[in-house]
């Protein structure tokens, strides 16, 4: 039985998936969109969302708290890279995902691929 066990696999190891999660959410960051399959796009979603409100934690946090302003940005420098960690900390790009709550990325789902019937997505953020 399956009970509590989230998150796909994606037919990878751990380091493996770490690695592809890694690489596709700070690709979705920088470029603002990205074609992949539906199950890695439904995977990306929720980490995004999650990497987005720490973002917007460590915006909305005023300059007398800096400590804490400090603390979530080293929170999210162990998960992404330098450029994206970057993107997440500029103030327009929050600020575009400030009247939401959550549901910043969306999922479209696109006809299978041609090559090998992979049903494919398109994963981009909400504006």
């Amino acid at each position: 039985m399956k009970h509590v066990h989230a998150g796909r696999k994606l037919e990878r190891n751990r380091n493996g998936r770490r690695a592809l999660v890694r690489g596709l959410v700070e690709s979705l960051v920088v470029h603002g969109r990205i074609t992949t399959t539906e199950a890695r796009a439904k995977e990306i979603k929720s980490r995004v969302d999650r990497l987005l409100n720490f973002a917007k934690e460590a915006g909305s946090v005023s300059d007398t708290d800096s400590s804490r302003r400090v603390a979530i940005l080293r929170l999210l420098k162990k998960r992404v890279s330098s450029v994206t960690l970057h993107r997440l900390s500029d103030r327009d790009f929050v600020s575009r995902f400030s009247s939401r709550q959550s549901g910043y990325a969306r999922v479209i789902k696109m006809p299978p691929r041609r090559s090998d019937g992979a049903r494919v997505a398109v994963l981009e953020f909400v504006d």
